[in-house]
């Protein structure tokens, strides 16, 4: 499976994504760097099944996503199926997708 997120405001710092089985529970971690703006990332051998991913663009390389006073991040971020509402995430169900073969997943940030 291949996850391109695309529409990274700059090529600083690098890319924390969390990928998640159906039940919520965290199946890797990963630090990628950015390239034109852009961050390709690739997990082999997958097994089938349903999936889900949250990210955050780490422009400071601090592994952390920055918020502001009022707790709304300065830092890019996202989920899969780019599941958002108004004030942050969708239900983590509009989050999941099947994997059933090599499939590439694309997304873009909130900044």
């Amino acid at each position: 499976m291949e996850i391109v997120i695309t529409k990274l405001k700059s090529n600083e710092g690098v890319v924390l994504l969390e990928l998640l089985d159906e039940s919520n529970e965290s199946v890797k971690g990963v630090e990628v760097a950015i390239k034109n703006n852009t961050c390709i990332i690739v997990f082999e051998a997958l097994k089938s099944g349903k999936y889900a991913a949250k990210y955050f663009h780490d422009e400071n390389s601090n592994d952390v996503l920055d918020n502001n006073w009022m707790g709304i991040p300065k830092e890019g971020y996202g989920f899969s199926n780019d599941a958002y509402n108004m004030f942050g995430p969708k239900d983590f169900k509009y989050w999941l997708f099947n994997v059933s073969t090599n499939i590439k997943i694309k997304m873009s940030p909130k900044y």
